[in-house]
């Protein structure tokens, strides 16, 4: 069945104060939309089963669009594995579950790229899910995420509702994460670069060899990958998203040291692990329907720094836990 959605169609975003739940929300008012709605952890705790589906029952809206996840690096990963599999497996589960009983037809659930295997050939085509092995560090994330994708495949083919998956790469943009301990590397490297900078341009010191290939994408462009997937019927169940390009981590030290105008050296410590040589999507499946990332890394990059800057005396603040 496809859901026809019009700009007061009433659609829920959970984790709408997240970095991609925001971006959602951003691009869906841009357009028109007048009838979004959100709820915070404290209106409404998501890893509650009854409190989801006496929501979700009450609003009754035509889309459900999942945001929200607990989210985090590798230390965080490797720390709290049981609260990354059993608190996002909940939130999920609640808002996936209590969709289908509340008669929701239309539903985006957005996984990670973590979901592959941690040796699957490059890049990374949708079919390679379970296949092989998961990488160990992130492999709780990871299953929660699968789980999630599973469950809306399974209710696409038993009960023949809209309820789609989108798998991203590496996001970057306004509201991320710039804990130095538990956020992804382009955030980390930005701060690390901006701090060196305000301290005399003094070295800035990164992790291994700076050999291995990433793939970043400006979160705006998720939102728009999201809106995309809303307001169309997409034939197949899930879909990797991504800017299809990629660049060493060498490179993007440089970009980042441009953007933020640190002048000082680059010490790579070789001591430190690289992680994966490569990380690449396969995204034909989203360019064949007609989605592509339209922002370049560099005016993404200069966009997120402009909003650290005008909100770093709350960076601090941010709670990483509640949403991508």
């Amino acid at each position: 069945m496809h859901v026809k959605m019009n700009k007061s169609s009433k659609i829920y975003i959970a984790g709408h104060k997240g970095m991609v739940g925001s971006a959602i929300w951003r691009s869906l008012e841009s357009k028109g939309y007048t009838n979004l709605i959100g709820r915070s952890s404290k209106e409404l705790d998501l890893k509650n089963q009854q409190q989801v589906l006496a929501f979700l029952e009450s609003q009754n809206p035509i889309a459900v669009i999942d945001a929200a996840a607990r989210v985090g690096g590798i230390l965080a990963n490797n720390d709290f594995p049981y609260q990354f599999l059993m608190e996002n497996m909940q939130i999920q589960n609640n808002l996936i579950d209590s969709s289908l009983k509340s008669g929701i037809e239309k539903f985006i659930f957005l996984g990670s790229s973590c979901i592959y295997p941690k040796l699957a050939p490059q890049p990374l085509k949708e079919e390679f899910l379970l296949t092989d092995s998961l990488e160990s560090t992130n492999e709780w994330y990871a299953i929660a995420k699968i789980t999630g994708l599973k469950a809306c495949q399974a209710i696409r083919k038993q009960f023949k509702k809209d309820y789609i998956s989108l798998m991203p790469t590496n996001l970057f943009g306004a509201h991320d994460n710039f804990d130095l301990q538990t956020s992804h590397v382009l955030p980390a490297m930005l701060r690390k670069f901006h701090e060196a900078k305000n301290n005399n341009n003094s070295p800035v010191i990164l992790w291994g060899s700076g050999k291995p290939m990433r793939e970043f994408l400006f979160v705006d462009d998720m939102a728009e990958a999201v809106v995309f997937a809303l307001e169309n019927k997409l034939p197949e169940d899930f879909y990797n998203v991504g800017s299809g390009e990629e660049l060493t981590i060498r490179e993007l030290a440089k970009i980042i040291q441009r953007v933020t105008g640190h002048q000082g050296e680059i010490i790579w410590d070789s001591g430190k692990p690289d992680g994966t040589p490569r990380k690449l999507m396969d995204i034909s499946k989203m360019l064949a329907l007609g989605w592509k990332s339209e922002v370049q890394l560099e005016d993404g990059l200069q966009r997120t720094y402009n909003w650290f800057l005008d909100n770093i005396k709350n960076i601090k603040k941010i709670n990483y836990k509640k949403s991508l």
